[in-house]
């Protein structure tokens, strides 16, 4: 059995992984595909080894296919395809308030214990949702983060007609375009790459570079000075973090999807006051959110194989970690685990 190892900082090998045999209530998948997730690139660069604990396997966007159920399992069968929402709850805890999939004791499945960068993984049954027929598994290797757009769009209470901002048109900046789409929002998304430009708007978005144009005044222009009810925060960068105030309306939203480590960056409270503006946290996924990703997904609604920047076997993978690091336009990078 083949498996991917991260192994310290810069540096994969390919090696013998061992097969596990699942336990009561866990079911063994054969790995079809797996995505590469911006915390994978992040592990790449060897900023998270004291939670990871190298080597490790890792990798978590993952579509399977089901190979061996353990005792008790009945939510799925032999050759079922399935995608994996890889959150181990652990015991509740009184602060999690029933918010299991932020609460003190998660861990995550593919950083805090073997991931899918593998021929074979054995995961718990309930992580499990089912792939329809006519939803392919490469597509479902997107049901992971467009999970995470679904529940982002989910926390903002965007309503059909309003208007939304993306700032960051990235993998997931780009997933939640689509799901405001599908909710019938009006989008427009703040981006600073040329060909991430070019490709959102080939796939039919409204895109501002606020680089080369005024943003506030193109988008009192295209608002009608209705300007934004609800932004997404998805760039991680200063710039973005003064945007999302300078954008919104009266008891307009923000949602933070982006990860701010290190430095604190500035936030003008002020608009908070001035304008009851709501701020709102967002974090992974829910159940629900994946059968809603699984819903759009199937829809025919998101182009995935626009998405795709490149596809390759497990045994390149250092090759595609490289690449990742050289292309900072890339949207998702796909691996083959059974290839």
């Amino acid at each position: 059995m083949k498996a991917a190892f991260y192994r310290s900082k810069g540096k994969f090998e390919i090696g013998e992984g061992q097969q596990v045999a699942p336990g009561p209530g866990e079911v063994r998948l054969n790995v079809a595909f797996c995505g590469v997730c911006g915390t994978d690139v992040h592990i790449f660069h060897g900023v998270m080894d004291q939670r990871v604990s190298p080597p490790q396997t890792i990798g978590h966007e993952a579509s399977a296919v089901v190979a061996e159920l353990g005792e008790g399992v009945t939510n799925v069968s032999v050759g079922d395809n399935v995608a994996v929402r890889p959150l181990h709850f652990g015991a509740p805890h009184p602060f999690d308030k029933g918010h299991a999939h932020v609460g003190k004791n998660l861990k995550f499945i593919g950083i805090d214990s073997p991931g899918a960068f593998q021929n074979s993984w054995t995961v718990p049954a309930y992580t499990l949702h089912h792939l329809p027929e006519g939803l392919s598994l490469e597509h479902g290797a997107f049901i992971e983060p467009l999970a995470v757009a679904c529940h982002d769009v989910k926390i903002g209470r965007v309503q059909a007609g309003e208007n939304t901002l993306v700032i960051g048109g990235g993998p997931i900046g780009t997933l939640i375009a689509y799901v405001l789409k599908e909710k019938g929002a009006n989008v427009i998304i703040s981006e600073v790459n040329d060909k991430r430009l070019q490709m959102l708007g080939d796939l039919g978005f409204q895109t501002i570079n606020p680089l080369k144009e005024d943003l506030l005044a193109r988008i009192s222009e295209l608002t009608e000075d209705k300007m934004i009810d609800c932004a997404f925060e998805v760039s991680g960068s200063a710039p973005g973090v003064k945007t999302m105030t300078e954008v919104v309306n009266v008891r307009g939203r923000i949602v933070m999807v982006a990860i701010h480590g290190g430095e604190p960056k500035p936030v003008d409270l002020f608009k908070f006051f001035w304008s009851e503006i709501e701020l709102l946290g967002a974090r992974l996924y829910e159940e629900e959110d994946y059968e809603e990703a699984i819903r759009i997904a199937a829809s025919g609604s998101i182009p995935f194989d626009q998405l795709i920047t490149s596809k390759d076997t497990l045994d390149n993978i250092q090759k595609i970690f490289e690449e990742i690091d050289q292309n900072p336009a890339g949207m998702k990078y796909l691996i083959d685990c059974q290839a």
